[in-house]
């Protein structure tokens, strides 16, 4: 399917409505009484009806029909809101998404839901209907202009002459008008071409309509929801000569997109904001394209400087400028907020408080926060398996919390934050913790690591992550099997990132994913080490100083002494072996992540380039002190350190010579 298929375009802009659905109807089951929340559910269910019979999925309209109405009696007061309201209708949101993604397999699986409604719901809803419609209280209260009386619509539109082409039904539109009250309608020839002329896939016909009903003026405007883009509607009321009853008359109201540029202009209002969908596909493409243009315009930069001919430098500068602003353009493209992820697991977490019997209260913060729409996606699944194991092993159900002192609710948090060059996603429970001890006790019966040996509780927790690892007495439908965990630290490799766990028994968990934001191109600090040259992230740089004048000797050769602050630092020629002269001159350049700052000494720092990431081979894919590699503008490669890899090197290395300095001292 492609973006030109109508059919297409509908089941994304049907994902679109049914998270919207989703998110109300998650918001209403805390607020059973909120009408904006009722109201917000109603209008997402009719315009899945109208949209489903108006691109030719049928199934998925006549079983939103009755879903529709519950919601319409609902909101005007003739049935409550419920609890088992909600659960049906979450539900019924999960069926309707399998039937527009396979309507013929899944349409059986909608009876037992519209039988469950049905029981909900009840012929309640139509007897306080006609009770209040007996009490002389109209259906329509809420919007109508009088109670009770029934107006005189005029109705005139005409469509976009690509609406038949984009899946639009005239027909249909016509038949819900009819559904609203006596009508009667006429075509609009005028605009007929020659039958010679006519192409089929244009719409040429207006039509006017009168329309007796009690309905508002906004119960039309929902009619023409969909093909409201470019077509031209106008409603008006027509006041009833025979009755004397006083009601307000609407004004002509227009519904209508300007056409050209110079109509927007002359019509006064600001241009709408418009977007467009874009295949995944192409954007990675584009990416690519913007990578190489990066690498070429590197080669050009250095070819300029060489020739140091002033009319090339300026052209170099000028596409340089250019191939920056292109390449910030492109990457604002692919960043995405993380909220479109967090949203999805406020269901979960509501399914499984209720499949658990736990109470437990969801809460998100950081949903601003943008990351590579490519690393959002592949979060999915992880996400997923740390929540599950938060709500099943982490939190206890409430007569145990209760016992234990702590609320009968229990609490879920994630959250996201900019760190630098990273973003930190964090999953935290107030449950049970981790058993440190069970842990050691799985790990040696598996020969992870031999009885009795010394291991730090950050160790013991990383085992949670080997595969096949589960400290669970018994094996339940949602965790046990000890597979969820590995696939968390599997993406988060081939994400480039790393994962923290902190636990305290009977206090709860918190598990932190640390990310790059982006995988492509950033920004990067060339540095010279030896003959070899590295680059390192732009943004987990915080300076450059000396080596000769900030050393502490006083503390051991490895530590600088940074505004009265110690910080670790690495010798890169050390850790890479290099054979080269030593330089007398060396730079340390002090890189961070998080909270945590480590130096590391280069023997010369060359400047600022772009860096366009280059995946390891799997041959040195377990290499952990390169993130990735560039090519260079001659061609050669230069390897890209991690971070983050390398600031926990030197913070074990500062643990381990502090250790070593108190065991002197005792």
């Amino acid at each position: 399917m492609t973006l030109d298929d109508p059919a297409e375009t509908f089941r994304q802009e049907a994902q679109d409505v049914l998270e919207q659905l989703e998110r109300a109807l998650l918001d209403l089951d805390a607020a059973l009484d909120d009408k904006d929340l009722i109201d917000c559910a109603f209008r997402a269910l009719h315009t899945i009806k109208g949209s489903g019979a108006m691109f030719g999925f049928i199934e998925v309209a006549e079983f939103v029909h009755e879903f529709e109405t519950a919601f319409d009696r609902v909101r005007r007061g003739a049935a409550a809101p419920t609890v088992g309201l909600v659960r049906v209708a979450l539900a019924a949101k999960d069926h309707i998404a399998n039937l527009i993604a396979e309507p013929n397999v899944h349409a059986p699986a909608g009876l037992p839901i519209l039988a469950r409604l049905r029981d909900i719901v009840g012929n309640g809803g139509e007897d306080a209907e006609q009770a209040q419609t007996a009490s002389g209280t109209s259906k329509n209260d809420a919007t109508t202009h009088v109670k009770g009386v029934e107006v005189e619509w005029r109705i005139r539109f005409r469509l976009p002459e690509d609406a038949l082409s984009l899946g639009a039904n005239p027909v249909l539109l016509l038949d819900e008008l009819r559904a609203l009250g006596e009508c009667n309608v006429r075509a609009d020839t005028a605009g007929l071409p020659r039958i010679d002329d006519i192409d089929p896939e244009v719409c040429y016909l207006s039509w006017d309509v009168s329309l007796r009903s009690d309905c508002s003026v906004n119960d039309i405007e929902d009619v023409f929801l969909f093909v409201q883009d470019g077509m031209k509607l106008q409603i008006e009321a027509v006041p009833d000569p025979r009755s004397e009853a006083p009601f307000a008359i609407d004004a002509p109201r227009e519904v209508a997109r300007p056409q050209t540029a110079k109509a927007e202009k002359e019509s006064g209002p600001a241009r709408e904001s418009m977007s467009l969908r874009v295949p995944a596909e192409r954007l990675d493409e584009l990416l690519d394209r913007v990578g190489e243009l990066v690498i070429a315009q590197a080669r050009l930069s250095q070819i300029a400087v060489e020739s140091r001919n002033p009319s090339l430098l300026a052209v170099n500068e000028e596409i340089e400028r250019l191939s920056a602003g292109l390449r910030d353009t492109t990457m604002g493209i692919r960043m995405v907020p993380i909220g479109t992820l967090f949203s999805r697991f406020r269901r979960l977490v509501h399914d499984l408080s209720s499949q658990l019997g736990k109470d437990v209260d969801f809460i998100t913060s950081g949903e601003q926060t943008e990351l590579d729409k490519t690393v959002i996606e592949s979060l999915a699944d992880p996400l997923v398996h740390i929540i599950r194991n938060a709500m099943d092993h982490g939190q206890e159900p409430p007569e145990i919390r209760m016992a234990a002192h702590k609320s009968r609710r229990g609490t879920v948090r994630l959250s996201a934050v900019h760190e630098g060059a990273e973003v930190a996603i964090t999953i935290s429970d107030d449950g049970a913790g981790l058993d440190t001890e069970r842990i050691r006790r799985k790990a040696e019966d598996s020969g992870l690591i031999t009885p009795g040996a010394t291991t730090s509780e950050h160790q013991l927790h990383q085992f949670i992550f080997h595969p096949g690892f589960s400290t669970a007495e018994q094996v339940s439908a949602l965790s046990g099997r000890g597979v969820g965990m590995d696939v968390v630290h599997r993406t988060m490799e081939a994400l480039r990132g790393r994962i923290d766990v902190i636990s305290q028994r009977g206090q709860g968990t918190t598990v932190t994913l640390r990310l790059p934001l982006t995988l492509a191109i950033i920004e990067g600090m060339l540095v010279r080490v030896g003959q070899s040259r590295y680059s390192i992230p732009l943004s987990a740089v915080e300076e450059c100083v000396e080596l000769s004048q900030a050393t502490d000797g006083s503390r051991g050769r490895n530590f600088l002494n940074i505004r009265e602050k110690l910080v670790p630092f690495l010798r890169l020629r050390e850790l890479f072996a290099t054979k080269a002269p030593d330089e007398q001159h060396p730079k340390v350049v002090i890189v961070s992540t998080g909270d945590q700052r480590v130096g590391l000494v280069v023997d010369q720092i060359l400047g600022n380039n772009q860096t366009v990431i280059k995946s390891l081979s799997r041959l040195h894919s377990d290499i952990e002190t390169f993130a990735g590699a560039t090519i260079m503008a001659d061609g050669t490669v230069a390897l890209i350190l991690d971070v983050a890899h390398l600031v926990r090197r030197g913070q074990r290395f500062e643990s381990r010579l502090r250790k070593e300095q108190e065991e002197r001292a005792a």
